[in-house]
């Protein structure tokens, strides 16, 4: 496959997929400058759009980028043309997945089913639950264990979890997608 095909190829596939278009990004770094972990990406907001638009597909997922984006939306917030960067990052983890269900870092695959998990159980996040399931499932035990007494003390952290009225629905709701993303990624969200 050409360049030109790639770049087209990966353009046409966004754009129908998510109705956006990387190549109305005009490189004018906002949403860079804006984005809370730009520092610790090797590729940030504005680079993902302009190796989209370029058709250098296999940069994006060489490094763990996509991975360390929030999903904050700030980028998106700040976007004066209107592009969405946050939905862009979201359309090249599900690439990535379904390319490769391993390819997110183990800790944020870790994460990622302890915030599941929490959500399932109580219909909202129980923070002292999902850190505990998170540092026992593959985070660093006691990186930042400091940090408790002071949140806790300012009420950040819970002792017991609350769970929600329609608990039912939620898991109902969890369920289903798990499902679905097990059938098109072969393993368990």
């Amino acid at each position: 496959m050409s360049h030109n095909e790639n770049t087209q190829g990966l353009l046409s596939e966004l754009r129908q997929q998510t109705g956006q278009n990387a190549a109305r990004c005009y490189q004018c770094g906002k949403c860079s400058a804006g984005c809370p972990m730009a520092q610790e990406m090797s590729l940030r907001p504005h680079d993902i759009m302009r190796a989209i638009a370029s058709g250098h597909e296999q940069r994006l997922f060489e490094g763990d980028s996509i991975w360390l984006c929030l999903t904050c939306e700030t980028c998106t917030a700040r976007c004066p043309n209107e592009c969405d960067p946050a939905r862009v990052i979201d359309f090249l983890r599900e690439k990535a997945l379904a390319k490769n269900p391993k390819k997110a870092p183990r800790p944020i695959r870790a994460f990622h089913k302890a915030f599941i998990r929490q959500i399932r159980t109580h219909g909202r996040v129980y923070e002292m639950g999902l850190i505990a399931d998170y540092k026992l499932s593959g985070g660093a035990l006691f990186q930042d264990v400091s940090a408790a007494p002071g949140m806790m003390a300012r009420g950040k952290l819970a002792l017991m979890p609350s769970t929600i009225d329609g608990i039912a629905d939620v898991r109902r709701i969890v369920d289903a997608c798990l499902a679905k993303s097990h059938g098109d990624h072969g393993e368990e969200a």
